[in-house]
């Protein structure tokens, strides 16, 4: 995987639990479910590239 591509999903992800946790420490659904979106997101990018990465080799 691409170090760049990874580092940004990874962040992507951790961005999004950090959204999630803030959520429900005061009590935003909103929010909450914004950051876990954002995890699902990067997680998708990260296999979708790891896929990318399986075929080239």
């Amino acid at each position: 995987m691409a170090t760049g591509k990874k580092a940004k999903n990874m962040g992507k992800t951790a961005k999004g639990k950090a959204k999630e946790v803030t959520g429900k420490a005061v009590g935003n659904e909103r929010l909450e479910a914004k950051g876990r979106a954002e995890q699902v997101a990067g997680d998708a990018k990260q296999a979708a590239q790891k896929a990318r990465d399986a075929l080239k080799h």
